[in-house]
């Protein structure tokens, strides 16, 4: 049978018996963690495999956020903390082989880490291009203010990600950095001319569009669609993410649950699909918003189905590391950009 449409967390550090039963009736294409979800690496090992297990995929998606700084599911005392993104625009400014080779190799540990554990997808690179007065959501998880600076530290990220045999998810696509607000509580709305917006936020993503995944932003682009944020707008999934940027990989929704999204979760689900995105993502391991979320969703088929086994098939073996030669080379390179994320 296909897989649905949808990628879900779980409530905590093993399965209940109930999610059990949902993800096997339901068989969500993937799955996501959280911190909820770790507590040490053979714990989160089985349970990685046990969630593969209970859709009878051996290679079934597993995603997390390890962006560093401030957002790293995984941390001490079994995990490294990995320095955020503006780390790497400091160390750019400096010198941009510098930056760029930091941003690389902090990627490429970083796939070390979730290789170890049978984690198979990270949440990153961000191509998000803050502005002054912005929310801080995004803050020093960007890489710079400039898209050309952003999307080469992001490519960077990237490559890194992908010599560890680690799938990357481009987000937030269109653009998250000019958000005034945090939309995991409540709706932020942009009012920039669509010119400013393609000169560039669009301009990061667009240097990035033949990643093999992205995550949309619920963001609102009132120059665009004056009503819906970028998940649920189908004008600007297909006139910006699909057309200006360029970005035909496998398209997924940012957690539906968040509060910038209005309706019911199951309201929710269907704007996401009716917009054009082809998987919702919902994270928060509540059990009966799962089920909300599944019975909205169809099975991927279509275009979205050929995406989805383009982007997995774009993974690749992980190359050689010497982790701990990776690490001291890090240090000494964040060394170089003073106290900044250390």
């Amino acid at each position: 049978m296909q897989a649905r449409a949808f990628v879900t967390g779980v409530s905590g550090p093993e399965l209940t018996v109930a999610e059990h039963d949902f993800i096997r009736a339901e068989r969500p294409w993937g799955f996501i963690l959280f911190k909820r979800n770790v507590e040490t690496p053979q714990q989160v090992s089985t349970l990685v495999e046990e969630l593969r297990n209970c859709v009878g995929v051996p290679d079934a998606p597993v995603l997390i956020d390890q962006e560093g700084g401030r957002v790293q599911r995984l941390g001490p005392p079994h995990w490294p903390v990995y320095p955020p993104g503006a780390l790497f625009g400091a160390l750019y400014d400096l010198d941009p082989a510098l930056g760029l080779a930091a941003a690389r190799l902090s990627a490429r540990s970083i796939a070390a880490d979730l290789a170890d554990l049978g984690i198979s997808v990270d949440c990153l690179p961000l191509a998000d291009v803050p502005v002054a007065g912005a929310d801080a959501v995004i803050g020093d998880r960007a890489y710079g203010d400039r898209p050309d600076k952003v999307a080469a530290i992001a490519r960077a990220v990237t490559k890194g990600l992908e010599q560890g045999g680690v799938l990357p998810v481009l987000k937030h696509i269109p653009g998250h950095g000019r958000a005034t607000a945090d939309s995991h509580l409540r709706l932020p709305e942009v009012k920039t001319p669509k010119k400013e917006l393609e000169r560039t936020d669009f301009a990061a993503f667009q240097a990035l569009a033949d990643l093999p995944m992205a995550m949309t932003a619920h963001v609102v682009f009132s120059a665009l669609d004056p009503v819906h944020p970028a998940t649920t707008s189908a004008t600007i999934i297909e006139q910006v993410i699909r057309g200006v940027i360029g970005f035909h990989g496998l398209l997924m929704s940012d957690d539906v649950s968040m509060n910038a999204l209005s309706g019911s979760i199951a309201e929710r689900t269907g704007a996401i699909f009716s917009a054009g995105c082809d998987v919702v993502l919902h994270c928060n391991g509540k059990l009966e918003e799962m089920r909300q979320v599944a019975a909205k969703t169809p099975e991927l088929s279509g275009k979205a189905l050929e995406r989805a086994k383009l982007a997995l098939a774009s993974r690749r073996a992980a190359e050689p590391f010497d982790r701990m030669a990776a690490r001291s080379e890090l240090d000494a390179m964040k060394s170089k950009a003073g106290t900044l994320g250390a």
